[in-house]
């Protein structure tokens, strides 16, 4: 990636409805690498925004270090890629729980774990797009609803654990999000899908922006975004 006087921002799941709003709203004061699973949605990104993109199956952890490639800095990294079948415990396979954890925990993990130099010279902020499913049970939803907590001990613990190199960690949690994601939720749960009622992808982005511009004296921690009429 050639070197610029713009911070460097990787975004994963970029080709997701939540992903590509936010990689959108950074490219404006960013130079983005937009990391996602779609070769078709990524030339678009590229087109629309000018970002530069690589194509990572998240699922596939030695295929992570592809996204740093070419990286002399980083300066944000936005965790919004995620799986999530609709399964209670009583149908969920191993490979279910596996393949959803490797996705929504481990991969996370994993690509943080080669970032976090680069975000440590530049005392960066990592960020984690959780769920309100990571502070309430979503009945029918078992294994998404574990990956969220678990995404969210991780966030809370690498926060303490990079205090010391003043490396920002925050939680986003959303609600019901108008997304292809949600969709194949509602689909699966045979639930009436109302996109009137869900929060807006790019209103999910704008939460982003609020984080990355936060003043150097404080680190959001935690921030809910929640529908402005709740959904039970």
């Amino acid at each position: 990636m050639t070197p610029t006087h713009r911070p460097v921002a990787l975004v994963t799941g970029a080709t997701g409805g939540m992903g590509a709003e936010i990689v959108a709203e950074l490219t404006t004061t960013h130079d983005v690498v937009a990391v996602g699973r779609s070769a078709s949605r990524l030339r678009e990104l590229q087109e629309s925004t000018g970002c530069r993109t690589v194509l990572v199956d998240l699922g596939d952890l030695d295929s992570l270090r592809a996204g740093l490639e070419g990286l002399e800095r980083l300066d944000v990294l936005v965790h919004a890629a995620a799986i999530a079948d609709a399964l209670r415990v009583d149908e969920a396979s191993v490979a279910d729980w596996e393949s959803h954890l490797r996705t929504n925990v481990v991969a996370p993990a994993e690509l943080t774990r080669l970032a976090l130099p680069m975000l440590r010279k530049r005392q960066g902020t990592v960020m984690f797009i959780g769920s309100g499913a990571s502070t309430r049970p979503v009945p029918g939803n078992a294994v998404y609803t574990a990956t969220k907590h678990a995404l969210k001990g991780l966030a809370d613990v690498l926060r303490i654990d990079e205090a010391p190199n003043r490396v920002r960690v925050t939680t986003i949690a959303p609600g019901q999000t108008d997304t292809p994601m949600l969709r194949h939720q509602h689909d699966a749960l045979e639930r009436p899908y109302e996109p009137e009622r869900y929060i807006r992808p790019e209103t999910v982005a704008r939460a982003v922006r609020f984080v990355v511009d936060a003043t150097p004296d404080v680190q959001l921690t935690d921030l809910a975004v929640r529908p402005r009429r709740e959904i039970a």
